[in-house]
């Protein structure tokens, strides 16, 4: 009787380790594909991915910089929904201590299918909270790559990727004014563009020709 309940309670404390663990993934963003059977009126193949990045300035912590990059991968799929987000905010400082708080937000997603049904949200939001003279800047890129039949970026394109990455840190914690960070972040942008562009022009031809669609979205201090 006591090994009996020993052994149940070994399950359900494995059964909640579980859990937290896909907890803990779920709060971190999704990236995954989701079998037909898992979720009911999905499609076949679906594909989920989540991204954001925040920043916070306040009056403890006046300079606040963050940024992310990430590239998701997921080969053939029916459906997809990709969402990506940018979130600054500035909060309880003054003209005399201002606060400064950057958040970028670079979300790469390659997928496969001839007839795949996409739903991308792409948005940056900053934000002043009784923040006079705080400077808060968000931006949003999201790089889509559709191509008829499946394909993987190779060691080339991400290795270039990987150096885009080292410069959007640099620029993310630099001191350069807000309208540089602005410009050299849509240098930064175009370049993947080309990057993913360039490797897609010898990927397997379908119906439809591969293609790579950017959505950008800056918002914040100075005004766009």
């Amino acid at each position: 009787m006591s090994q009996h309940r020993k052994a149940r309670e070994g399950s359900a404390l494995r059964q909640r380790a579980v859990r937290v663990g896909l907890l803990a993934a779920g709060a971190a963003g999704i990236a995954s594909v989701v079998p037909a059977q898992a979720a009911t009126g999905l499609p076949g193949h679906t594909a989920v991915a989540a991204d954001q990045t925040f920043s916070r300035a306040d009056f403890v912590h006046h300079r606040q910089a963050r940024d992310s990059f990430t590239v998701r991968q997921f080969g053939t799929v029916d459906a997809a929904t990709v969402r990506n987000q940018a979130n600054a905010v500035g909060l309880g400082c003054s003209v005399d201590d201002h606060c400064r708080s950057v958040a970028l937000s670079f979300q790469i997603v390659t997928m496969a299918g001839e007839h795949t049904r996409l739903t991308a949200v792409n948005k940056g939001d900053a934000v002043n909270k009784h923040c006079d003279g705080c400077q808060t800047l968000a931006g949003a890129y999201q790089f889509v790559v559709s191509t008829p039949h499946p394909f993987r970026l190779d060691d080339g394109a991400r290795r270039k990727l990987a150096d885009i990455h080292r410069r959007l840190d640099g620029l993310t914690r630099s001191t350069a004014p807000a309208t540089e960070v602005k410009a050299q972040a849509d240098v930064l942008a175009a370049e993947v563009n080309t990057v993913l562009k360039d490797a897609v022009a010898n990927a397997p031809k379908g119906e439809e020709r591969p293609t790579v669609t950017v959505h950008r979205h800056l918002d914040g201090w100075p005004g766009h």
